[in-house]
């Protein structure tokens, strides 16, 4: 898989999350891809602040990124 198509993947699982994101005020954008394994998004609006966007990170965006893109090894919320 080229870089290009691990961005592409990654956006389409970013696109399944962020709806959900959405209907709470938030939002959340790629911010980029390091040595094709280590995703770094940035969550915005209420995102931001809440209590629980450790565990979103964790069970919602990392898995959904490694549903779309399996060689992904770490998300990383980037402030």
């Amino acid at each position: 898989m080229t870089t290009e198509e691990l961005m592409q993947n990654v956006e389409k699982a970013l696109d399944e999350i962020r709806p959900f994101l959405n209907n709470d005020g938030g939002d959340i954008t790629l911010v980029g891809i390091e040595d094709d394994r280590h995703v770094m998004v940035r969550f915005e609006g209420a995102c931001v602040s809440c209590s629980i966007n450790r565990m979103t990170l964790k069970a919602g965006v990392e898995t959904t990124i490694k549903k779309f893109a399996p060689q992904i090894e770490t998300v990383t919320n980037v402030a």
